[in-house]
């Protein structure tokens, strides 16, 4: 019986759904992480009787068919890159993007990655750096005795030293965008990495045309809402119910005819 089959797949996807809903709801106080959706489309159908296909030597065609689906599968776990909330933190290397970007972040294996969490640290060398010990790009080195750092908007980073009254440049926070940001590569740690589909990275200044501008002091959190993930996780809570129950109704369906004698 078909039926069997077709509602352990609806079955199979709701499972997944909740996988999906569980990590946001586990991601709610992530720095800069966005939220993902399951998407689901339909299985091949079997075309019983194919519509439009002809009934007479007079033309007559049949107006709807038969067409019996074979459920349901996953077809992608997009990322929404909507905006998180932006909030105070009072730390000078904390800095939040307000609009598009993503900072730049040299692996130690060479390549570039990306992400939206600005809590930056001073390493060994003062570079500044990710909570992981990754290097920001370009890299900037603060001196040993600074005494106060200031990130504008734009993205340019100064230090008073010692009592100097004029501030040195130390550097600039470029950004980078995507043409398609839901097609980056998530690789943990609040990390992406580039993909055929997400394009090439296009790197700019803060502020500039396309680009989101800088907030020392701030951070970006989850874009998760608690009260629609929650609303979520119902609702493919109750669609593994109901698919479960036709399970249970094939079944009960299945015995009924192999007790007819």
């Amino acid at each position: 019986m078909k039926a069997l089959q077709i509602a352990a797949s609806g079955m199979m996807a709701q499972e997944l759904n909740v996988e999906i809903i569980s990590n946001n709801i586990a991601n709610m106080r992530t720095t800069g992480f966005k939220r993902q959706r399951a998407d689901f489309q339909d299985l091949l159908y079997q075309s019983l009787r194919q519509p439009g296909a002809s009934t007479s030597d007079t033309g007559t065609i049949v107006p709807t068919g038969i067409e019996i689906g074979g459920g349901v599968k996953t077809a992608a776990t997009p990322r929404v890159m909507s905006q998180g909330n932006i909030v105070m933190t009072e730390t000078d290397l904390d800095v939040a993007i307000r609009g598009d970007g993503f900072f730049r972040i040299q692996l130690p294996d060479g390549r570039t990655a990306y992400t939206r969490d600005g809590s930056f640290q001073r390493d060994a060398l003062g570079q500044m750096v990710t909570v992981d010990g990754y290097v920001l790009e370009p890299g900037i080195t603060i001196p040993d005795d600074v005494r106060a750092i200031a990130i504008n908007a734009e993205g340019l980073v100064q230090a008073f030293s010692g009592t100097d009254a004029e501030a040195t440049d130390l550097g600039q926070i470029d950004l980078a965008r995507f043409v398609n940001p839901a097609g980056l590569e998530a690789v943990g740690d609040n990390l992406f990495l580039e993909t055929p589909s997400s394009g090439a990275e296009q790197v700019g200044t803060a502020g500039s045309e396309g680009f989101g501008l800088l907030e020392q002091g701030y951070l970006e959190q989850s874009n998760v809402n608690s009260v629609s993930e929650i609303s979520d996780l119902i609702a493919a809570q109750r669609a593994y119910e109901m698919n479960s129950r036709v399970i249970s109704a094939a079944d009960e369906m299945m015995q009924s005819t192999s007790s007819i004698r």
